[in-house]
């Protein structure tokens, strides 16, 4: 894994940070689901300003064949309000509680798996996507009392980026980043530690692999199968989606890892699979999914040329 070259901050992300802090010190002192709102309005202005619209749209016109146009857009118009959501409550996470975020879980599907997975003393590795609120879903985890660890890419805002983690590790998530990933994996797992990895985006320079999402070959990390299939330990998969009561639902599934003798096709088999989960999910709430992000974007040599826009 390269070593991600550290630029001091700039004068302009002193100045994002200052406006977010501010921003949060303000909505934090309103109920959170009048901040959430606010975030959701904000999120819908974006998409009328038209930032990355044409990429939503037509990523989910892509996904969903059948859809209307008048569907697209409000699926669209939906995705920028989850965003802008998921954004501001992550945000105002600062001025929580653990006793607080777990209040704004109202259903949990599955937590028997989560203990299961730990109660070897092996530790296990989660995998999810980028759906519903990725932010909050791991966070509840921890406030339950499980350690995790997740694995992160370093954001071009340094000072937002030390603020976001101090944020994360209030509620007892550690954030590893993706240059340490290999070492510090190993060494989480030993110490009986759950492991995240958002996987589903794939970019320059990340160990990845294709495969299908939504019927078209994506670049998906590989790391976690490749560690769950070396290092022997149980694999969850999860996502945290909101209901219409503004409250979350937290899913939480077992994947089986299995050892054929083909260290390969294992993990191909594997990063489809979780993969197919995430599709499944996304086809349930395709209004919560991060749509703005180019999923198709890289693509093996010998595809098929992209639709316009993607």
């Amino acid at each position: 894994m390269p070593v991600a070259v550290v630029k001091p901050p700039t004068l302009q992300h002193r100045l994002e940070y200052a406006g977010i802090r501010t921003i949060v010190f303000l909505l934090a002192r309103l109920p959170f689901s009048v901040g959430s709102g606010i975030g959701a309005g904000l999120g819908v202005l974006a998409y009328r300003l038209g930032i990355r619209s044409r990429v939503v749209e037509t990523q989910i016109a892509f996904a969903f064949p059948a859809m209307q146009p008048t569907e697209i857009k409000s699926v669209a118009k939906q995705a920028y309000r989850n965003l802008g959501r998921t954004s501001i409550e992550a945000a105002l996470m600062a001025e929580r509680t653990p006793a607080d975020l777990i209040t704004q879980f109202d259903r949990v599907d599955g937590w028997e798996h989560m203990e299961a997975a730990v109660r070897g003393g092996h530790g296990a590795l989660l995998v999810t996507g980028h759906l519903g609120n990725w932010e909050l879903g791991g966070s509840y985890i921890a406030a339950r009392g499980v350690p995790v660890d997740a694995i992160a890419r370093h954001m071009s805002n340094r000072v937002f980026e030390r603020y976001l983690t101090r944020v994360r590790e209030r509620f007892g998530v550690k954030v590893v980043f993706d240059e340490h990933a290999v070492r510090h994996t190993s060494r989480s797992v030993r110490a009986n530690r759950v492991v995240g990895f958002l996987s589903d985006q794939g970019v320059a320079g990340l160990a990845s692999t294709f495969v299908p999402f939504f019927g078209r070959l994506a670049k998906t990390p590989r790391g976690p199968a490749v560690f769950a299939l070396k290092l022997g330990v149980p694999m969850v998969f999860t996502v945290a989606v909101r209901q219409p009561s503004g409250k979350y639902r937290l899913i939480v599934e077992p994947i089986e890892v299995v050892h054929s003798g083909d260290r390969e096709a294992d993990t191909i088999a594997l990063v489809a699979y979780y993969t197919a989960r995430l599709e499944y999910w996304v086809r349930q709430y395709p209004g919560q999914y991060f749509w703005q992000h180019r999923r198709w974007k890289y693509q093996p040599a010998g595809a098929p040329p992209l639709p316009e826009g993607m």
